[in-house]
Parts: structure tokens; C-alpha cells; sequence
């Protein structure tokens, strides 16, 4: 008889690699000795190095494009008024519950 639990943990392996897409790239050798050097310090296959590494990438570079528009956004004078305003209304409310 069949263990669910193995079956379970086989639906989860199968689901996982179906969502999965090769992708062939070319990098410099220097940065291939690298990740090669770094993968077997760490004891994880390369693929999973490089996708670590690519998703805190990605995750840096939409914070920093989330930061940039809240600093261009500081410079918006109509942004600055009505964030006062808005500030005022709660202010007026805060009171009012008291």
C-alpha cells in the first residue's frame, strides 16, 4: 500500500520542477571560477546559488526604485500638499473622538 506521505511529497517535487525553465547564459570566466568556488564552500548546486543571488538582486533594485519614487515624490509640491492636508483632516478627527 501506498504512503500518503510519499505521494504527497512526490505531487510537491513534481510541482515544483514543473515550474521550472531552463536558461542558458554566457558569464566571464572570473565570475564562473567564482560562483564555482562559492557553490561548493556552501555545499548548494550552482543553479540554486544563482537564483538566490539573482532574487535578492532584483529585490534590491525594485527597493531602491520604490525609494527613488518616494524621494521624487518629497520634491512634488501638489504630493506634499495634499499629504498636509490629509494630515490636518486626521489631526481633526484624533480631536474629535476625545
Amino acid at each position: 500500500m501506498l504512503n500518503l506521505r510519499y505521494i504527497h511529497i512526490f505531487y510537491i517535487f513534481v510541482l515544483y520542477l514543473s515550474e521550472m525553465t531552463t536558461f542558458t547564459s554566457t558569464l566571464p570566466d572570473n565570475i564562473l571560477q567564482l560562483l564555482h568556488e562559492t557553490a561548493k564552500k556552501l555545499a548548494v548546486p550552482k543553479n540554486k546559488l544563482i537564483e538566490k543571488a539573482l532574487t535578492i538582486y532584483l529585490d534590491q533594485l525594485n527597493k531602491a526604485e520604490y525609494i527613488k519614487s518616494y524621494k521624487e515624490m518629497a520634491d512634488d509640491r501638489d504630493v506634499q500638499m495634499i499629504a498636509e492636508e490629509g494630515m490636518a483632516e486626521y489631526l481633526t478627527q484624533l480631536n474629535s473622538e476625545d
